[in-house]
């Protein structure tokens, strides 16, 4: 305001309030800017020789990091491969279901029959299809829909009647167990036989005669019925193998239940519990086998408690190749653990009373009884699937005469794998326990608790296979 202004005041006041007046703006409007300046020159002002340039909108990388993504965001950063977000939504609508697209009827039992197309193609050609199968996939492929058996003809089936392709016939059998709940593959005769207990089937010894269906065969001592040794004087057929594991896939009117399974006997001073799991579509079997051992038992005493006096097996269970390996020798090292009761009589008394005094330790002939590092590890037999644990236990014996007193027992532990039930083969290596031991599963699926560490060593380390000729088994 200027010194003529009618509202200007002189004196003290009039100065501070002037001094605490905000001050005008540099920048000062112009006559005529803003119709001369362009719409470029709208956007971005120009800068005066006393501002500083304006910043960009984006800085130099974020602008270059932005544009990379905008190049490559339909690329995969680990496949380098071009993805198109359409074309991947449409492919899983397409995978519905109720949908017409192909991959989509795999699984779906209510698709539309596909008749249509199979007739489409020439009978040379589903023949040529079938030159390439194995004769039990075709003959499989041939009844699955009648107009695949107008191609192919009954030609098929009937290679499997020749005795070269029985192993093929079975395999084919096989395939037709949900189609017979009240039948059962009989393997020596390659048919199906009405079974004559359904639903009401158990394991019996050995001695008792247990058909289960009527066989031609039953009688032929050239062509048995597989069956697997579990301990002396008690086998298990083949066809309950069949029952558990088909009763476990389609339902009960298939077979049997696994827990139906189970059994408690004893036979020539040794007691014997069976038990049995279904894992992953196997059939798993554990025998626990004890008997009584007395301290000190020399060799031939050792072999008389060890070894059947009618065949020369082991009274526990054993698989079939037993003797290649170190497992009788365990054994007798185990019960060589067994601590001996001593003379307290004489001298010879009163040296050991001393001897324990100095020690400070007690001599107790019931103590546990701790194996070494020979007979202690759980062995894994290389040929088959099956386990071993060899233990010195503390048992009750109620049948001594003097009353009710503890002994030392011997406990064998055998854990084996018995196959698919598709074939009576799986009794030899089928599934995979490199990481994880037949023990380890099957004591997982009873109890929370799992079993000791025990190292698994080999049942063979040498890897002899001289069977009966070998000297070291007994």
């Amino acid at each position: 305001m200027s010194a003529e202004s009618p509202g200007q005041k002189s004196g003290f006041r009039s100065f501070v309030s002037n001094a605490l007046r905000p001050k005008k703006s540099r920048q000062t409007l112009r006559k005529g800017s803003i119709g001369s300046r362009s719409t470029s020159d709208l956007r971005m002002p120009r800068p005066s020789a006393d501002e500083p340039p304006p910043m960009p909108s984006l800085a130099p990388l974020q602008a270059h990091r932005l544009k990379y993504k905008e190049a490559h965001s339909q690329l995969d950063t680990q496949l380098g491969e071009r993805q198109d977000y359409t074309t991947i939504i449409h492919t899983i609508g397409l995978l519905e279901p109720d949908d017409s697209y192909g991959p989509s009827y795999i699984d779906n039992r209510n698709r539309p029959p596909g008749e249509a197309d199979i007739a489409k193609l020439p009978s040379r050609l589903w023949v040529r299809i079938a030159s390439y199968l194995s004769p039990a996939d075709v003959a499989s492929l041939t009844i699955s829909s009648k107009t695949l058996y107008r191609h192919l003809g009954p030609r098929f089936l009937m290679v499997l009647d020749t005795p070269n392709n029985r192993d093929h016939r079975l395999e084919f059998l096989v395939r037709l167990d949900e189609s017979f709940p009240h039948h059962l593959l009989c393997y020596p005769c390659g048919k199906y036989h009405r079974r004559t207990q359904a639903g009401a089937e158990r394991l019996r010894p050995a001695h008792v005669l247990n058909p289960l269906f009527v066989c031609p065969e039953a009688t032929n001592i050239l062509n048995p019925q597989p069956r697997h040794r579990i301990t002396h004087g008690r086998l298990i057929p083949y066809s309950f193998v069949q029952l558990v594991l088909r009763a476990h896939q389609f339902g009960p009117h298939y077979g049997v239940p696994v827990s139906s399974m189970g059994r408690r006997w004893s036979r020539d001073e040794w007691s014997h519990h069976t038990r049995f799991h279904v894992h992953a579509g196997r059939l798993l079997m554990r025998v626990t086998s004890q008997t009584f051992a007395d301290p000190g038992l020399p060799a031939s005493a050792q072999r008389m408690l060890l070894f059947s006096r009618e065949d020369y097996w082991p009274y526990f269970s054993a698989c079939a190749h037993w003797r290649d390996g170190e497992l009788m020798q365990a054994c007798k090292c185990a019960l060589g653990h067994i601590p001996v009761p001593r003379d307290t009589g004489g001298l010879q008394g009163i040296e050991h009373r001393v001897k324990d005094r100095l020690a400070g330790q007690k001599f107790d002939p019931n103590a546990l009884t701790r194996l070494c590092g020979f007979c202690r590890p759980m062995r894994r037999c290389p040929e088959c699937p099956t386990e071993y644990l060899i233990e010195v236990k503390l048992a009750e014996d109620k049948s001594d005469p003097r009353g009710s007193v503890f002994r030392h027992t011997l406990v064998v532990t055998r854990w084996t794998d018995l196959g698919d039930g598709k074939s009576p083969r799986g009794f030899e290596w089928g599934g995979s326990y490199s990481k994880r031991g037949i023990a380890s599963i099957f004591e997982a699926a009873f109890t929370a608790d799992t079993l000791p560490g025990q190292r698994v060593i080999s049942l063979n380390p040498k890897g002899k296979k001289l069977g009966e000729d070998g000297n070291e088994w007994y």
